[in-house]
C-alpha cells in the first residue's frame, strides 16, 4: 500500500505562505523523486533540482509534468561540492535533506 505524504497539502500551504515563488530562480537541494518540486515549480521562473542519488533524479525526470520540462532541470550532484554561480538563486528549498 503506497503512503500518501501530506494528503492535506499542509506542507504546500506553509511553503507558499512563507515564500512567494513567483518569477524566482529556485535551487532545490535534495529533490529526491521531485515530490516537492511540483509544489512550487509552476510559479517559479526556473528550478535547478539537485540530488546525489542518480536513481532519484531518474525518477524525478520521468515523472516531471510535461508543462514543467522547460523550466525544471534535474541534476545528480552533491551540494557540498557542486559549483554554482554566486547569487544565482533567489530561493533555496531543502526538505528532508539534512542528516
Amino acid at each position: 500500500m503506497p503512503i500518501a505524504l501530506d494528503p492535506e497539502q499542509a506542507e504546500t500551504r506553509v511553503m507558499h505562505t512563507l515564500v512567494d515563488f513567483t518569477g524566482t530562480d529556485v535551487l532545490e537541494v535534495g529533490c529526491g523523486d521531485g515530490r516537492l518540486t511540483w509544489r512550487f515549480a509552476e510559479q517559479a521562473r526556473a528550478v535547478l533540482a539537485l540530488d546525489p542519488e542518480a536513481s532519484a533524479i531518474a525518477t524525478a525526470q520521468a515523472s516531471c509534468p510535461a508543462h514543467l520540462l522547460q523550466k525544471v532541470t534535474f541534476e545528480t550532484a552533491d551540494i557540498t561540492i557542486v559549483e554554482l554561480a554566486p547569487a544565482a538563486y533567489e530561493v533555496v528549498v531543502l526538505s528532508w535533506s539534512l542528516c
